[in-house]
């Protein structure tokens, strides 16, 4: 814990133990929280089990990554993107369809949330956060099929590698032009609505992903894409994802 936590947790105790009393008077003074600023040793003695514990549990191994993976290794579509989008399909899907009847359709994610990489060896619940330390959640969008459209022209002109899940299959020519595109192996029909898993954070415009709006229907998981990887983790062994065709461009 770093003397800046240590501090607000004084603080805390403090004002905790002065509500049973009348204050008359508060005063303050600037404290530069530097090398100089000394732990204390009792808060240290109280605070170290739950400090241990959650270390403890961060720490424990739940998979085993064979390789380094990236989000730098691929153009448009990498290991590791791939990997947190068949993760938000895999974990979601059965929520989304227990409570609705109906089937997440696709993912999209975005590239710049990925924030750390997956370094070869044991896989930890502390990875899942340094890879995802926002605080992003689940949402699933019902999309016309113009809208989805919308999307691949922006995945197009984007050319950065979002991650999308493996229903779906986007392939661009040398010049960034869409030659194919589809959705569970199909064409994408205007009128038919799809239901696309993405996070909050792009639901609300990041990234200028305009297209979510309007839309048919907002259906909030409550899941956040954190624990999405945890959980996801704990049922592989062994990950094993890989770059494929699902978003590639060809070069001539």
């Amino acid at each position: 814990m770093t003397s800046k936590h240590l501090l607000k947790l004084c603080l805390l105790l403090l004002i905790f133990s002065c509500q049973s009393s009348h204050i008359s008077k508060i005063e303050g003074k600037r404290l530069n929280i530097d090398e100089k600023l000394t732990s204390n040793q009792d808060i240290e003695n109280f605070i170290k089990p739950y400090r241990e514990r959650v270390n403890n549990d961060l720490d424990s191994v739940i998979s085993y990554a064979p390789e380094t993976y990236s989000k730098s290794n691929g153009e448009l579509n990498t290991a590791i993107g791939n990997l947190m989008a068949d993760a938000v399909y895999s974990e979601g899907n059965p929520i989304f369809n227990k409570r609705t009847g109906n089937n997440i359709d696709f993912v999209l994610l975005n590239h710049g949330g990925i924030r750390a990489i997956i370094s070869k060896g044991n896989i930890t619940s502390r990875t899942a956060y340094e890879v995802m330390p926002f605080e992003n959640s689940v949402v699933v969008v019902a999309l016309k099929g113009k809208q989805v459209n919308d999307m691949f022209t922006y995945l197009s002109k984007a050319k950065r590698a979002h991650p999308v899940s493996s229903q779906f299959q986007l392939t661009l020519d040398k010049d960034f032009e869409i030659s194919s595109a589809s959705i569970n192996g199909k064409p994408v029909d205007i009128e038919e609505t799809y239901y696309v898993a993405t996070n909050d954070y792009l639901y609300n415009g990041g990234d200028r992903m305009t297209f979510f709006h309007p839309n048919e229907g907002l259906y909030v998981l409550d899941y956040k894409i954190r624990n999405v990887l945890i959980d996801y983790f704990k049922k592989q062994d062994t990950l094993s994802p890989k770059r494929d065709n699902r978003f590639i461009k060809h070069n001539n």
